[in-house]
């Protein structure tokens, strides 16, 4: 059976509607990093800002990168959460904060897509950065 091939009009459309979210998306976590956000926006709201309805949304990252909208949300969110962990002098729950959870559910989020909580994911680091020490210091 043929196909139709897809309008390159369309293609290049929906390479820009999902740079634009990548670009909001990005956005909105440095600015609840930074503190000028409270709360983080979910899809809908994302969608809004670039004018879209958000099944549409939804529908043209499926289609252009094989995963939905919260996939590079919450990968963005755990990058972050792993950058701030690694830092010593901010309490987990502190960083729970700062990423708008409370400390129960930042928790979860957190073992529920790197297989352990924030307390043995920092102690994992500490290890590493011991092992690391270790080892410039007997060569």
């Amino acid at each position: 059976m043929p196909t139709t091939p897809i309008p390159q009009k369309i293609l290049a459309r929906q390479h820009e509607i999902v740079a634009d979210y990548y670009r909001e998306v990005n956005q909105h976590l440095a600015d609840v990093l930074a503190g000028r956000a409270t709360e983080m926006l979910e899809i809908r709201d994302l969608a809004a800002r670039l004018c879209i309805h958000p099944t549409h949304l939804s529908n043209t990252l499926k289609l252009a990168t094989g995963h939905s909208p919260c996939h590079y949300f919450e990968a963005r969110i755990m990058d972050l959460a792993r950058q701030l962990l690694a830092d010593t002098t901010r309490t987990a729950a502190d960083i729970a904060a700062n990423l708008t959870y409370d400390p129960s559910n930042f928790t979860k989020f957190f073992k529920h897509f790197e297989g352990c909580t924030p307390k043995q994911y920092r102690e994992q680091v500490w290890a590493a950065r011991r092992a690391a020490a270790a080892e410039t210091v007997t060569i």
